[in-house]
C-alpha cells in the first residue's frame, strides 16, 4: 500500500457485519516503527472496544475533532496536526507498518492532539464514535477500484456516506480527495444525492485544495505530468 491508496471498504460491509470493510494489514514492520508502536500506543494509540469513546477524556480537553480514514504512512496527517494544535486529530489505519510511521512521526513532532487506531473504520464508527461529534472527516486518495466492474468496491456508497453524515456536528465537513477523475464524478454524484449535505464549492462540483490539506510528493508528482486532482467538502446540514 501506498501513502496515497489505502485498502478499499465496501457497501457491502455496511450490510453484512461477516464482511469486514477491509482486512487489518499486518506487512513488514521496520526497527524504527516496531519501536514506535511499542513506546508511543500506550500514550497515542485507541484499542476498538465496541464502546462509545469520550473524546474529551480521550484528549483531556474540548476541542474540534478531525478523523481520517485511511491515513497511510501517516505522514500529511502527522503534518496536519502539527499545523492545527488547537484541533484534535483521530487517525483510523488499517496497515500495521502505517500506523508505526505515524506514531513515530507524531513522536518525532512532539504531538499531544494526535491518537490512532489500527481497526476496520467502518466497526469504529458503528460503534464507538458518538452522535455527532466530529467536525471533519477526511478521506484523502481512497483506492479508485477503476475497472467498472469493481465500483461496487469504492468506499464512496450512499450507506457510507450516511453514516459519516450521523457522526459530523451540524456544520462539520466531509473531505474527500482523489486523483482518479472517474471516481471524482461517482463521489460527486453519490454526495448530491445524499440527504443532510450540501456543496460546498460554489460552482457545485470540486473545490481548491485547501490550505489545510497538504501537498504530497506523489501529489506533486502528479502535477508536474499533468495529472489532476480533485477535492471535494459537503456539509452536514441536517
Amino acid at each position: 500500500m501506498t501513502d496515497q491508496h489505502p485498502p478499499a471498504q465496501t457497501e457491502e460491509a455496511l450490510r453484512q457485519r461477516k464482511i469486514r470493510s477491509f482486512v487489518r494489514r499486518e506487512g513488514r514492520l521496520t526497527k524504527g516503527q516496531e519501536k514506535a508502536l511499542a513506546e508511543q500506543w500506550p500514550r497515542m494509540g485507541l484499542e476498538f472496544s465496541g464502546r462509545l469513546l469520550d473524546l474529551d477524556a480521550v484528549f483531556g480537553r474540548r476541542a474540534p475533532r478531525v478523523l481520517e480514514i485511511g491515513f497511510g504512512m501517516g505522514a500529511s496527517l502527522v503534518e496536519m496536526a502539527a499545523a492545527a494544535p488547537e484541533q484534535d486529530f483521530i487517525g483510523i489505519e488499517v496497515h500495521t507498518p502505517g500506523v508505526g510511521a505515524c506514531l513515530m512521526a507524531a513522536a518525532e513532532a512532539n504531538l499531544t492532539n494526535l491518537r490512532v487506531m489500527c481497526h476496520d473504520a467502518v466497526e469504529v464508527f458503528e460503534q464507538m464514535l458518538p452522535e455527532q461529534s466530529l467536525d471533519r472527516v477526511q478521506l484523502f486518495f481512497p483506492d479508485p477500484w477503476h475497472k467498472k466492474r469493481h465500483h461496487k468496491r469504492r468506499i464512496v456508497q450512499p450507506a457510507f456516506v450516511e453514516m459519516v453524515r450521523s457522526k459530523l456536528r451540524i456544520g462539520g465537513e466531509f473531505h474527500m480527495a482523489t486523483d482518479w477523475e472517474n471516481y471524482a464524478e461517482h463521489m460527486l454524484e453519490i454526495m448530491q444525492a445524499a440527504p443532510g449535505y450540501a456543496n460546498a464549492a460554489p460552482e457545485g462540483d470540486y473545490m481548491p485544495r485547501p490550505d489545510y490539506r497538504p501537498l504530497t510528493k506523489f501529489e506533486q508528482r502528479g502535477h508536474r505530468l499533468g495529472h489532476g486532482v480533485w477535492d471535494l467538502i459537503f456539509t452536514r446540514t441536517a
